[in-house]
């Protein structure tokens, strides 16, 4: 007679839970205690799926210092390299730069995969070594210049560093390293545009092609799926402050569009936001893409033709005296900001990104605030000047707060109408 003997498996370990904001949560445990009393799950059953999350702030205090620590640390080594260490020959600076950098991608990576095995490395650990391992790549790039003898107030040397940066995120997908050489590569650009283009506009199209760029980049992104959303977000914000900043400079009246030039640099940076572009575009028009995502970098492309519009009316050079003209280039120029950054604002609250929300705020106020002082000045003297302004600010602010209250209302109605076949 044989008996058959049942084991049970062994029990899995439990994936570490995954931090979510405190309010998402709230709403997790409101619809698992309905689902409960509606029968679809048992209490063990909601015990289990609460225990996958835990409560965290998006920016924390334990993320928050380590983030700094590790700028600072990689802001103090690029420092010493630009200080020139007497100490050691210029080969040995070279090496000890080098195996930093080494040993912090290294030891990301190897956080990373401790943090994957649902080790006890916190996730902020990761993306504060990661950081300056991006930070340190500017290190050994300075310090190789300076070894070559190669001046390093040169804008080249940002955007090789931009570029390390740039390829260390896409290959650990790291979103520290990624902000790391956006900001580099936009400093290039600016820095660039000083360093070598004759003419203001030169510098405003450059600007406006990377702001395009960054917009279409973001939408392509957007089509690799949810776990480049984090990138995608990266680089739209980074399309915006561009977009935003060149509609700022186009609008104020000294700027002007004679004597412009072609530099190749700028004719490159054209040609491929127009490809990026296009590419965004055809994705986004394709069955199964995400909603109105090729309209982001196509309303880059309008502010940039707008804002080109704003500096061939050359009105308002006149600082003796401030006529209709003038009046009706800062009015538009105003309507149009606040059209850009209400387009802004919206598409932060449909993102759910407090950053585009609090960015569009902000750059309309300071907009509205410079505007006032380059038009309203000339006509307005003394304490006076600043009693409008202030009055100005506090208005802006207003109708901006309650223009971002009634959008999100609008928006939130919009999304909870019920559709045709009853679902939500």
């Amino acid at each position: 007679m044989s008996t058959t003997q049942l084991t049970t498996p062994a029990a899995q370990p439990a994936p570490p839970s995954q931090a979510i904001h405190p309010k998402r949560l709230e709403w997790l445990t409101g619809e698992l205690a309905r689902w409960q009393r509606e029968g679809l799950v048992d209490e063990a059953s909601g015990a289990a799926i609460l225990g996958r999350y835990h409560p965290t702030r998006s920016i924390s205090l334990a993320r928050l210092l380590l983030q700094l620590g590790a700028v600072f640390v990689g802001v103090g080594l690029i420092w010493l390299v630009a200080s020139n260490l007497d100490q050691l020959a210029p080969g040995a600076r070279f090496l000890a730069v080098c195996l930093l950098w080494v040993a912090a991608v290294v030891g990301g990576e190897v956080l990373a995969g401790r943090r994957a095995q649902g080790g006890p490395i916190p996730s902020p650990a990761v993306h504060g070594v990661r950081i300056l391992g991006a930070l340190l790549f500017g290190a050994v790039v300075f310090q190789a210049a300076q070894t070559l003898q190669v001046p390093a107030y040169e804008p080249r040397l940002v955007g090789f560093w931009a570029l390390g940066a740039l390829a260390h995120a896409y290959v650990v997908r790291g979103v520290g390293p990624l902000v790391v050489g956006v900001l580099g590569g936009y400093v290039w650009v600016i820095w660039q545009s000083a360093w070598t283009f004759s003419h203001l506009l030169d510098g405003l199209l450059a600007v406006a092609a990377v702001g395009v760029g960054g917009l279409a980049v973001a939408a392509l992104h957007d089509h690799l799926g949810e776990g480049w959303r984090s990138f995608a977000a990266v680089w739209r914000e980074a399309g915006a402050v561009a977009s935003l900043g060149v509609l700022f400079t186009a609008a104020l009246p000294f700027v002007e569009a004679d004597g412009m030039g072609w530099p190749v640099v700028l004719v490159v940076l054209l040609v491929l936001a127009v490809l990026t572009t296009a590419a965004a575009v055809v994705l986004g028009l394709r069955p199964g893409a995400p909603p109105w995502g090729w309209a982001e970098p196509v309303g880059g492309v309008a502010v940039t033709l707008v804002a080109l519009g704003l500096v061939a009316w050359e009105a308002g050079a006149d600082a003796s005296s401030v006529g209709a003209e003038d009046w009706a280039h800062a009015i538009l120029s105003v309507t149009v900001y606040l059209a850009v950054a209400t387009g802004v604002a919206a598409v932060g609250i449909m993102r759910d990104s407090w950053r585009l929300t609090f960015l569009a705020l902000a750059a309309l106020t300071v907009f509205t605030t410079v505007q006032a002082f380059a038009v309203f000045a000339q006509i307005i003297q003394g304490a006076v000047l600043f009693v409008v302004i202030g009055l100005i600010l506090a208005g802006t602010g207003w109708l901006a707060d309650r223009g971002r209250r009634q959008l999100a209302q609008t928006l939130d109605d919009v999304l909870d109408e019920p559709t045709s076949g009853g679902a939500r």
